[in-house]
């Protein structure tokens, strides 16, 4: 047994662990990386990367497929055991570059072991081990949840830990959860020849508001069904798992849960530490500082389940790791504009802050990319973007969306809402012709109207030809 005394222990070391520790060392101060792994990163090695390798495969295979509106002819084959083959060495490469960040920290820091407080700033590890810190971070990520009923058919399941190690494509699918994940597996399951049906006991989709929501499932609903506000009831089968709700029923081969991953912190025996729970047993903590009321621990990353995506977890890490060693000086932090974006196709992101459909100080401007010039050039129009902007002065706070090319709109929208621009302003940026940017110029300039921006005299508000069908607006 050995006692270990430092300045801050950081409990996990993925993404927001690893952040918080290097942030802490920067500042001067010892630390001590808590981890039973060190297996790197759930973005590396279990979730965004190894998603989007499938989710290319299936982009490649559904390109391949759709040749024909182009008047182009191929054929597919899909090698389901050499798309998994591929997904797996590329993932593991994107692993091995965070393990190498790890092997690379500096002697000592690195503890192997699960830990859970004894009292605030004592920590006992499973390795026999103790840690004594002046200040602990909390990064101890999220895990999978598996519904008690899918307990009987749990050799069938599958969750985001686990898929990406199927050594051939299933013949059937049945996802439960049409969050992010659940749609983005779905639909690339689906692209790659997988019979596929998703299962969500809500009525929206990839957490996007009721109007985007509507339009993505009228996409996505086309290819494979969405059993909305419907709880599968699951049992064994002998040729899989066989899902019965209250008007249907199915057969499949596998079933992927993708029903929530909530944070990993059961083990941590946060009574021990003195800290205000709330009524899911997270702490309750401040956002500007990722401090834990007054106690000398913090929490960052997917373990506070506030904004459970790679980027907020490093900037959770960062702060932490600082303040942690700063403490009791913490400093408050600016918060970045919230950026979620779900991978389907086409892709969906929510940005910023939706007001309620009865606010009557935002407006709204909606553009429809099912009638986009550049979207139909490329056979891939569909969707809509609804941007909504503070009534007084057309300044843009928010975004929905559902298009073809979404994720690098919602990344222009949420640097014009952080950057605090009114429609107008971003009227005035350029916008090349045809693109998919300017589709959202419809819903830019009725914001414009609505709010009564002045428009300069030399800007031409017109749709340029080729940009939409039909008549030019208003």
């Amino acid at each position: 047994m050995t006692h270990h005394v430092a300045d801050v222990a950081v409990i996990g070391a993925g993404t927001a662990g690893l952040a918080a520790e290097r942030h802490a060392r920067r500042q001067g101060v010892t630390t001590r990386l808590i981890d039973p792994d060190f297996a790197g990163t759930t973005c590396a090695t279990v979730g965004c990367m190894p998603s989007k390798l499938l989710i290319g495969a299936a982009d490649a295979a559904h390109e391949a497929a759709g040749a024909d509106a182009f008047g182009l002819r191929s054929t597919v084959e899909v090698r389901g055991a050499e798309v998994f083959e591929r997904v797996r060495r590329m993932r593991d490469d994107f692993a091995q570059g965070v393990q190498q960040s790890i092997a690379e920290l500096p002697d000592g820091v690195c503890l192997r072991a699960r830990a859970r407080f004894e009292a605030p700033g004592e920590l006992a590890l499973d390795s026999g081990d103790t840690v004594e810190a002046r200040a602990v971070v909390i990064a101890t990520g999220a895990t999978p949840a598996l519904p008690g009923p899918y307990q009987a058919v749990s050799d069938r399941v599958l969750t985001n830990q686990t898929i990406f190690e199927l050594d051939d494509l299933p013949e059937s699918l049945g996802v439960i959860g049409a969050g992010p994940l659940g749609l983005e597996l779905a639909q690339a399951m689906h692209r790659l020849g997988v019979r596929v049906e998703v299962f969500d006991a809500g009525e929206q989709l990839a957490g996007l508001p009721t109007e985007t929501s509507r339009a993505l499932y009228e996409v996505l609903s086309r290819a494979f069904p969405i059993h909305l506000n419907r709880t599968p009831e699951p049992a064994p089968h002998p040729d899989g798992v066989a899902l019965t709700w209250q008007d249907g029923s199915t057969r499949v081969e596998r079933v992927l849960v993708a029903a929530g991953r909530p944070p990993s912190l059961d083990a941590l025996e946060l009574e021990n530490a003195g800290l205000d729970l709330d009524d899911h047993g997270t702490p309750l903590f401040d956002p500007a500082t990722m401090q834990c009321g007054e106690a000398p621990v913090f929490i960052a990353g997917d373990a506070n389940h506030d904004r459970p995506v790679l980027h907020e977890a490093s900037h959770e890490g960062t702060v932490a790791g600082r303040n942690a060693a700063a403490w009791p000086e913490v400093t408050r932090t600016t918060r970045k504009v919230p950026l979620n974006i779900a991978f389907t196709r086409p892709e969906a992101a929510v940005i910023g802050t939706i007001p309620e459909a009865d606010d009557d100080t935002h407006v709204t401007g909606e553009a429809d990319f099912s009638d986009q010039g550049r979207a139909k050039v490329m056979a891939r129009a569909a969707g809509m973007a609804r941007l909504h902007a503070r009534a007084g002065d057309g300044r843009l706070v928010g975004a929905e969306l559902c298009a073809p090319g979404g994720e690098h709109l919602a990344h222009l929208l949420a640097w014009a809402v952080q950057c605090g621009m009114s429609a107008s302003d971003v009227l005035e940026m350029p916008f090349y012709h045809p693109t998919l940017e300017e589709g959202l110029q419809s819903a830019l300039r009725q914001i414009c109207r609505q709010t009564e921006q002045s428009k300069p005299w030399n800007r031409d508000d017109d749709p340029l030809p080729g940009s939409r069908s039909g008549a030019p607006e208003g």
